[in-house]
């Protein structure tokens, strides 16, 4: 059976990716620096092996912002678009809204990393621990 191919990019259509394979981690954070970085309360996100990416658009790779001893996050130059975050460790962390379909039933968040940082007011459905 072929992998499956998940496509997306930015606002401005410069960065896009594919990604192949089977998504890891599926899962909604409600850190600080998620929140900065996305400038919403609760980002998004779903892991493939760095293998598995490939940036396919006119940018090339994003534009990347150290922003811990094992991490940087990933953007757009153009657009300043959220793309995700690429780890020191061979992996590639892509935000779902960043997917041309990111409805698709195995990007689905199971898990809620940083609950606590949200607002008291905001509830997140993360798989079915809400």
């Amino acid at each position: 059976m072929k992998p499956k191919t998940y496509v997306g990019g930015c606002l401005c259509g410069r960065i896009r990716f594919e990604a192949v394979g089977v998504p890891k981690k599926p899962h909604t954070c409600s850190c600080k620096m998620c929140q900065r970085h996305s400038g919403a309360l609760t980002t998004s996100w779903v892991e493939f092996a760095r293998e598995e990416v490939t940036w396919t658009g006119p940018g090339g790779a994003p534009s990347t912002f150290r922003s811990s001893d094992f991490s940087s996050r990933s953007f757009c130059p153009a657009c300043g678009s959220t793309l995700g975050a690429i780890d020191d460790a061979p992996v590639i962390a892509l935000v779902l809204g960043s997917f041309d379909k990111p409805n698709a039933r195995e990007l689905m968040p199971v898990t809620h990393s940083y609950r606590a940082g949200r607002p008291k007011w905001w509830h997140v459905s993360a798989g079915t621990d809400d």
